[in-house]
Formats: C-alpha cells, sequence, structure tokens
C-alpha cells in the first residue's frame, strides 16, 4: 500500500512539473523573425519610341512613347524665359524630367550657361555620395555634358547639351521623382529610365 501511494505521488509530481513547465513555455513572449522589406511591383512598359518636333522649340529628338511632353507656360508665376522650357513626364514611375532651353547670345554666353549648369548640379546634389560627369558628343555635333548623381539627391540624371558649330542653342535637363523614394527601389527605374535619356540624347539634333 505504502509502495503504490509513494508510486502515485510521484506520477502527480511529473505531472504538476509538465503542468507548470507548459504555462511557463507559453507565457513566453514570441520571437518574430523580421520579414524582408518589400517594394511594389513596378510593371516596365515595352520599350517604343516617337519623335518630339514642336513649333515652340528648334531641335528634335527621340522619346518614349509611355511618356507625355508638356509645354511650361509659367515659371514662378512669371512667363518662362524661352517657349522652349517643356517637361517630360514618365506617369508609370511618378517622375519627370525638366528641360530648359536658353538661347546662346551676349548675355548669356556659353561659358556663363555651362558654369550654371554645374552650379546647379552641385545645389541640388548637396548629399550626393559620388557624381560621374562626363564629356557628350553625337552624330548631329551636338555636345554637352551628362551627370550621375548617386546618394539620397534630388536630381540623379542631368545634363546639358549645346551645338558645337555655331554655338547658338543651350538646353539643360535634369531628371526627378516627385515624390520621396527609397534608393534600393528606384535603382531598376533609373536604369530604365537612362536607356531612354540616352536615346533622346543620341538622337538629338538641332534644326
Amino acid at each position: 500500500m505504502k509502495k503504490s501511494t509513494a508510486q502515485s505521488a510521484c506520477i502527480y509530481k511529473i505531472a504538476f512539473l509538465l503542468v507548470i513547465s507548459l504555462f511557463f513555455f507559453q507565457c513566453e513572449e514570441p520571437v518574430y523573425t523580421p520579414k524582408p522589406r518589400a517594394y511594389p511591383k513596378v510593371e516596365y512598359p515595352e520599350k517604343t519610341y516617337r519623335t518630339f518636333q514642336e513649333d515652340y522649340c528648334t531641335m528634335t529628338f527621340e522619346y518614349p512613347t509611355y511618356a507625355k511632353i508638356e509645354q511650361d507656360r509659367f515659371f514662378f508665376g512669371d512667363a518662362p524665359p524661352s517657349t522652349c522650357w517643356f517637361d517630360i513626364n514618365f506617369p508609370d514611375f511618378d517622375a519627370v524630367l525638366h528641360c530648359s532651353y536658353i538661347p546662346i547670345d551676349k548675355k548669356n554666353t556659353i561659358e556663363t550657361l555651362q558654369k550654371d549648369a554645374f552650379k546647379m548640379t552641385d545645389w541640388h546634389n548637396k548629399k550626393s555620395t559620388f557624381m560621374d560627369d562626363k564629356f557628350y558628343e553625337n552624330n548631329n555635333h551636338v555636345k554637352g555634358m551628362t551627370f550621375d548623381v548617386e546618394g539620397p539627391v534630388a536630381s540623379p540624371i542631368q545634363f546639358y547639351l549645346t551645338d558645337s558649330l555655331q554655338e547658338k542653342h543651350f538646353i539643360r535637363g535634369a531628371f526627378y521623382f516627385n515624390s520621396r523614394t527609397e534608393q534600393d527601389s528606384i535603382a531598376p527605374i533609373l536604369s530604365f529610365v537612362r536607356a531612354d535619356i540616352q536615346r533622346m540624347l543620341d538622337t538629338f539634333d538641332w534644326e
């Protein structure tokens, strides 16, 4: 009888310890594994192009069919310095390429305009970690500079173009995203749009 009682007591102890252990196990805070950051999926359109040729500009170039061009009619409440100020909007990416044309004359010399272009690039990209500026010239005697800027900057792609023969024309372009985005998420979009801007430069010609 004593042996049976001892066995029963031992069983009760084991059962009690199991219940207590289960209680403490359930009370522990669960450990969550953070999920990797996900970005919205971007649908990239097929690369097809059309020719820009408008009566308010003295230039032609090719731009993607999924982009829309809008002439700038106001600049800080006033008319722009030239009728040939326009935006190339990329609605699929919520981005825009601002283009501003200035004729070269005694007041706006090529040296002054080039210096201003470098100043604008530096001012807009104070937080850049790296900038690659390159001389550019295409087969239509159009020359200039391109600027690829890395880091949390306002405008990661910029350029200016002029005519290498007579030096009468000057245009500056700056690409922006309309909303603030993470660098990792915009990298593929930048690569996609950079090809479109390169197509614009390669086909650019003054009328």
